[in-house]
């Protein structure tokens, strides 16, 4: 990897999430977090399961709201704790030659004014200031996936992905080497930039 990124201040990890559910929650019922665990452990919640439903179904918050509370009485899940190296070096500890691919890529990320880089544990997400718009994956042995949400036919590098119903990352570049992580690459990753700002 390019030796001026230090992927501890250019990436972000899964705090980045806990944070956004955290104030969501606090936005969407006027309690934070810990108010909510408190009251789930009085009400003798046991499982996520009955704290999700308790929420939903007594207080009227749903989705990514019950997490944080739901992390705060269960406990955060082992790789949610981990620091963006961590998260990155466990993606390619067995595929060493893999991770020059993904270094190059970073590295375009990093210096791309308006791209957040999220580490995570088997992916690194790319964002823009209003949403994510690609995802780097070890694929195979071989092989890196670059998954785009770009509004461009498919064709040439550009592959067509077949998705469920609902997910607008329906194209990708497969990567082998760090050749290919080239102009046009880069061409393809700054279009799919300027279409989610």
């Amino acid at each position: 990897m390019n030796p001026e990124i230090d992927l501890k201040t250019a990436a972000k990890t899964w705090q980045t999430m806990v944070d956004s559910n955290q104030a969501l929650l606090l936005r969407k019922s006027g309690h934070d977090f810990r108010w909510w665990a408190e009251k789930g452990r009085a009400a003798g919640l046991r499982n996520n399961a009955e704290l999700r439903d308790w929420m939903r179904n007594e207080h009227g918050i749903t989705g990514y709201a019950q997490y944080a509370s739901s992390w705060e009485m269960f406990g955060y899940p082992e790789f949610m704790l981990r620091d963006a190296d961590e998260l990155y070096d466990g993606q390619y500890a067995k595929h060493p030659q893999l991770r020059p691919i993904t270094d190059a890529i970073l590295a375009w990320a990093a210096a791309t004014e308006g791209v957040a880089i999220q580490m995570r544990k088997g992916y690194v997400s790319l964002h823009s200031p209003k949403r994510k718009f690609a995802q780097v994956t070890r694929a195979n042995n071989t092989t890196v996936d670059v998954a785009l949400r770009i509004n461009v036919p498919a064709g040439g590098r550009l592959e067509a992905v077949k998705v469920r119903a609902g997910d607008s990352f329906d194209r990708r570049i497969r990567i082998t080497s760090t050749d290919e992580v080239d102009a046009g690459l880069l061409n393809f990753l700054s279009a799919a930039l300027e279409g989610n700002v």
